[in-house]
Order: C-alpha cells, then structure tokens, then sequence
C-alpha cells in the first residue's frame, strides 16, 4: 500500500468546486471565538461540499490570517455569510422550511446516532466554546442534537465536534 500522490487526488478547482453540487447542509456559528476553529470549520465544509456557513455574533470571518490558516483557502469556495443575529438566522431558515438543529446538551435531545434528516435540508447550530449555544437559539431550533459522550469532560473541541456531525449527516443524505 502508498499514500496517493496530491496529483492523484483528483481535487476540484475552485470553479469547479463552486458549480458543483452541495450536500444540503448549513453551518452556523454562534459567537465562535477562535479563529482556527472558524478556519477548520471552513476547511471540513469544504471537505464534505457543505451548501453554507453562517457566522454570527462575535464570530469572526474572512478575511483574517488566523481563519486563512487554518482553512487552507475553504474561505474562498464555502459560501459564507456573517450576520450578527443567530436567532433572526435560525427563524429565517425554519420559515423556508429548513430543520434547524442545535449541537448542545439538552433535555429532550436527540443523539447524533439516532437522528435521521428524512431527506431535508438540515442546519445545524455549533456553539462558543465555553458557554455552548445560546439559549434562546436552541428555543428557536426545531430539534437539538447531542453527541453523546463517555468521559468526564462532556465537551468536545467546536471542530471536531463539527466535523464529527459534518460526517455523520453527510453519509445520512447519502451523499
């Protein structure tokens, strides 16, 4: 067995990239404060072909050379958008009909394992790294998502719990 060469990965251009078809998947970054997770954010959205982030509140974006970093150049074929309000966000893609779902630990939380899209457009709402999702976001979601976990910390890094979710409904919509 050897590693692929970078010539063998047949790898989009950017155009390409940016006229190919997107998993119906939508990021949404609420008050993120580290701009490497914001780049690796980018960087795993591409990877998976994700439709769009929204980044929101404190969130930062492009262009910043910590986000450029990390996101490897992400930041110039994932569609993005900042707006400063994530719950006006989530209550405008739950009127288009978009099931808007918050990553975070919760009472009457569906685990990642179970949770099934049936076909819809999904968003999904990742949280600031110490206080999670705001409340008031989760309130306006149509569901809440949990990744269960096993240790003492009940927490994961925003993105490798992105990445992690970013998987799971990628092959769920069987892209």
């Amino acid at each position: 067995m050897r590693k692929l060469l970078n010539e063998e990965l047949e790898r989009l251009s950017v155009d390409r990239f940016r006229e190919s078809e997107k998993t119906p998947l939508i990021i949404i970054l609420d008050n993120v404060r580290s701009l490497n997770n914001i780049g690796s954010v980018f960087r795993t959205a591409d990877a998976y072909r994700v439709e769009k982030i929204y980044l929101c509140g404190i969130t930062a974006h492009p262009p910043h050379k910590d986000i450029r970093k990390t996101a490897l150049g992400a930041t110039e074929t994932v569609a993005w958008e900042y707006r400063e309000n994530t719950t006006e966000v989530i209550q405008e893609l739950n009127e288009q009909g978009v099931i808007t779902c918050a990553i975070e630990q919760a009472d009457q939380s569906v685990s990642l394992h179970e949770f099934q899209p049936n076909g819809a457009k999904i968003a999904v709402v990742m949280g600031n790294e110490v206080k999670g999702v705001q409340q008031e976001v989760v309130e306006a979601c149509t569901t809440v998502i949990e990744l269960e976990q096993y240790g003492t910390k009940h927490s994961l890094n925003i993105s490798v719990c992105t990445g992690i979710v970013i998987y799971d409904l990628f092959y769920k919509m069987g892209r």
